[in-house]
């Protein structure tokens, strides 16, 4: 299928670029082809409820989004900043980077329905259900599309009778990745074009969330609570959200830098245990869990930007890293770069833009907008956590009230895997089992994730060399991933299941 644009994904990113891309046609009565393909059964699907969204970008590219029905209805009224020890709460100073005046708490799968709704209105072709499996590319190797991935396949590629269904190849004149962070097409770009040439690697974190049904004399829409310190010692960056939303809902939430040491470390338990603090369990007693959900995070911030164009493509979004790490926001930095790639495409296209070129002037166009300056203005911040919490916290302050963003020094990133140390050499962790109460276990948690997938579908997660695992992780490092992952998807078994005591394999439970 041909199209002038096609779109990896169908976030915030993606399709604010449809919708921007479209606007620009009507308006200079052109036609204009523009396909988005989203992996989820619909667009929201694995987006989980919660966020506060700043609504500059959204001003931007709908002025009009209250007489359109946005689902932005409750307003950010209060903000609290709490510094947590084992037994006790105190109340801090909000940075100015967390004040959230002016700002929305929202379901961010609701809004990005709508915005699918007003991409559709303007003529935009979505087709939910269908993952990107494949970059393609032109004999010159400029990007000529994606492939969609073939359905109806067993879990070693083979066709099902009267299932199969083959892959879609779309061909365009650009194609945009707004996969989200680590998204596979956008990380086989980065890699093959060496986009990371000259820049900091990309950091990472893990956000754990659930969405919760509380007592409606505990709730306070509009309420924003952020906590740091326990349960986490002062070497791992954490920290938490409690975002009161409509409808006597609560999203709660737990944030872990992947550069934590002690590899005996599980971000899933420390969220749990968060929740049993005497100044947190009572927002959640008497309530219900009703939705749950994890994603991965880009912490890097400016230094870590790559490259954002290669010949017949750009990356958009968490693709390329535009989360504001302080704000912990990065919907109005997505939606913003999908525009400024938008703008580039569509004067691109009506100047004649021919298959496979790059469009460099977006890049420069991403550096001249307000997203690059909000980025600079805080880059020295999170790099500044690496030394610990209180060296981050002063580092902060110096920088935010001291520099005002302006510091003529620029601190930098390391892998964050290089943090990690050998097992031997850390104190293993004691997590209190749950209570079913306000703590739970990753089994009931994944269950209500509503991510179902087939027992037999091939797995898309491939070990690049599967002795890595058992002869370094395990042997190691006491198998960090076993712990890491919120979902349980890697375990280590028995070799021999009457033996539970020897040799062990890795085991990827990717259903």
């Amino acid at each position: 299928m041909e199209f002038d644009v096609v779109i990896v994904g169908g976030g915030p990113s993606g399709l604010s670029t449809a919708i921007r891309l479209m606007q620009k046609a009507q308006a200079d009565g052109q036609e204009l082809t523009v396909c988005v393909i989203e992996k989820g059964s619909e667009v929201g699907a694995h987006i989980l409820s919660g966020a506060v969204l700043e609504p500059r970008a959204l001003n931007e590219l709908l002025p009009d989004w209250k007489e359109l029905g946005a689902p932005l209805l409750t307003p950010a009224r209060e903000d609290q900043f709490l510094w947590l020890s084992e037994t006790g709460a105190r109340k801090m100073p909000t940075p100015p980077q967390m004040h959230n005046d002016g700002n929305y708490i929202v379901s961010l799968g609701n809004v990005c329905r709508w915005l699918a709704q007003q991409a559709e209105a303007l003529g935009v072709e979505i087709y939910a259900g269908f993952a990107g499996a494949e970059v393609l590319f032109h004999e010159d190797g400029s990007v000529k599309g994606v492939a969609t991935g073939d359905m109806g396949v067993d879990r070693e590629g083979h066709p099902i009778d009267g299932m199969y269904q083959p892959g879609m190849e779309l061909h365009a004149k650009q194609t945009v990745f707004a996969e989200g962070c680590r998204g596979s097409l956008s990380k086989q770009l980065i890699e093959k074009f060496d986009l990371r040439a000259g820049k900091d690697p990309q950091t990472y974190g893990i956000g754990i969330k659930e969405l919760w049904e509380i007592d409606p004399a505990k709730h306070q829409a509009g309420k924003i609570v952020h906590t740091i310190g326990w349960p986490v010692t002062n070497d791992v960056y954490g920290g938490s959200f409690l975002y009161h939303l409509e409808n006597n809902q609560v999203a709660v939430g737990y944030v872990v830098g992947l550069d934590y040491s002690n590899p005996h470390l599980s971000p899933f338990d420390e969220f749990q245990r968060f929740k049993t603090h005497p100044a947190i369990r009572p927002t959640f007693e008497g309530g219900r869990r009703i939705a749950y959900g994890a994603r991965a995070l880009n912490e890097g911030g400016f230094q870590s930007i790559p490259k954002l164009t290669v010949p017949g493509a750009v990356l958009v979004g968490c693709a390329a890293g535009f989360l504001n790490v302080p704000k912990i926001k990065g919907t109005h930095t997505a939606m913003k770069s999908g525009m400024v790639a938008a703008d580039t495409i569509y004067d691109a296209i009506r100047g004649g833009l021919e298959n496979g070129v790059e469009l460099t002037a977006y890049e420069d166009a991403m550096k001249a907008s307000w997203v690059w300056e909000e980025l600079h203005a805080v880059r020295n911040i999170r790099p500044g956590f690496h030394k610990g919490l209180l060296f981050g916290l002063v580092n902060a302050a110096l920088e935010t009230y001291l520099f005002k963003g302006k510091a003529p020094w620029t601190l930098h990133h390391t892998p964050d895997h290089t943090a990690l140390k050998r097992a031997a050499d850390c104190p293993k962790i004691s997590y209190p089992k749950p209570d079913g109460k306000v703590s739970f276990d990753k089994l009931s948690s994944v269950f209500i994730s509503n991510t179902n997938h087939e027992e037999e579908q091939p797995c898309h997660l491939r070990l690049k060399d599967a002795s890595v695992p058992v002869a370094i992780n395990l042997a190691l490092f006491d198998g960090p991933e076993q712990r890491f992952c919120p979902a349980g998807v890697y375990e280590y078994v028995s070799v021999e299941q009457n033996d539970p005591d020897g040799p062990k394999r890795l085991q990827i439970n990717s259903q």
